[in-house]
Order: structure tokens, then C-alpha cells, then sequence
């Protein structure tokens, strides 16, 4: 079977460097499929030995990730804190053309977790107005999700198709963060004429199976 495509994406994740770090010696075994330590809190199997960053198996592959976790850990060891890191409500963003950002579960991990009963999905198809001007680009739409908890009402996740996707999804992060409501986030006026409005916006659930494209201006 084959197809045709006029772009590929090759997201291959990274491989931890840990060959040479004689782990063996203190009684750690990395993961076989990617060289990567297990750890909970950071702390591995030797109750001694932290690992912070890409090399944490299960770890968001993010700079900012490894630099908020190592300062967590070190509050909690030096600092009397309990605080641990939060690596769900972590707030990304692939800079693809389509640019990607999302924050929170994907609608596949809440499902698992949660059981397709206890989850809401809100979903929206959107043009740019700077793409609607645009010959070429008004043929191309945006695109924008919540995963919800149907009986809490709190938002699990929040996905983005569309410009500046990180700048976005940055501000939905803090509202992630302290934990928001879907009711939180489409009573937030939004700010006209902008991408990020539509998030605020969004009311077609999945399973009605209502058309999901939005209107103009």
C-alpha cells in the first residue's frame, strides 16, 4: 500500500548517553529501548542518585522541563518544599509550518486513563484572517480541541493547529496550571480578531457529530 505526500515528518525522540556513566556500579539499569533512567520524583532505584531532563525515561524532551524540574528537586532537598514537578500541564510546541502547541493530555492518553464515558472532546475547524486574505492560504484551516472531564468539568488537555501555536498555548499553560474549567475558559472574552479566540470559543462536542467549521468575522 502507498501514498503520496508533500511533506514528512520524522520525529524520532532521543536515545540517554549512558553507556559510559558505569550506572552497573551502583546498581542502576537503564531502559533497553532507549538508554533512558527510571525514576519516581527524579530519585532512581539508588535512593542516593537523582536524574534530571531528556535522560528521565517518561520526561517531556524540553530544556525548560529540565531546568523547572532541577529546581524543584533541589527545593525539595535543600529547601523543606513537597512540591513535585508537574510534567502533564507542560505547555509545547512544534514549529512545523502548521505550527502544533498543546498542553495537558492528548484526547487518546485522557480516554485511557479516564474511560471514553468520563470524557468530553470540543473540537473546531478555523481560517486565520491573516489566511483568508491569502489566495493560496485561505485553503488551509486551523484547527482546535479541549479534552474535558465530563463530570468535573475540568480541562485535561487543549490542542492547537495554527500560527504561533507556542505563543498560544503560553497563556492557556498558567490556566492549565491552576487547574481550569472548560466553563473558566469559554466564559474568558476573547480577543477579536485573533487565532487564540477561537480556544475560547469552542462549543461542538465530537460525539454530536455537528459540522465543526467555524464562521467568518
Amino acid at each position: 500500500e502507498s501514498d503520496e505526500f508533500d511533506t514528512v515528518l520524522a520525529a524520532i525522540g532521543r536515545s540517554g548517553d549512558t553507556g559510559k556513566l558505569g550506572l552497573d556500579k551502583v546498581n542502576i539499569t537503564p531502559k533497553s529501548n532507549n538508554s533512558k533512567i527510571e525514576a519516581k520524583f527524579e530519585q532512581t532505584s539508588t535512593p542516593n542518585i537523582y536524574v534530571v531532563g531528556d535522560v528521565m525515561d517518561g520526561c517531556p524532551e524540553l530544556t525548560p522541563v529540565a531546568i523547572h524540574a532541577g529546581k524543584h528537586l533541589a527545593r525539595r532537598l535543600f529547601g523543606g518544599s513537597t512540591q513535585p514537578m508537574d510534567y502533564r500541564n507542560v505547555c509545547t510546541t512544534v514549529f512545523t509550518p502548521l505550527e502544533y502547541g498543546t498542553v495537558g493530555y492528548s484526547e487518546d492518553d485522557a480516554i485511557e486513563e479516564m474511560g471514553k464515558d468520563d470524557v468530553v472532546v470540543y473540537h473546531k475547524f478555523f481560517v486565520p484572517l491573516e489566511w483568508s486574505i491569502s489566495p493560496t492560504r485561505g485553503v488551509h484551516q486551523g484547527f482546535c480541541k479541549a479534552i474535558v472531564h465530563k463530570h468535573t468539568n475540568k480541562v485535561l488537555g487543549l490542542h492547537y493547529l495554527g500560527p504561533n501555536a507556542g505563543e498560544v498555548m503560553q497563556g492557556f499553560g498558567t490556566a492549565m496550571k491552576i487547574g481550569c474549567t472548560f466553563e473558566d475558559i469559554i466564559e474568558t472574552v476573547g480577543i477579536h480578531p485573533t487565532t487564540a479566540e477561537e480556544i475560547t470559543t469552542l462549543s461542538i462536542t465530537k460525539d454530536s457529530g455537528k459540522d465543526a467549521t467555524a464562521g467568518g468575522c
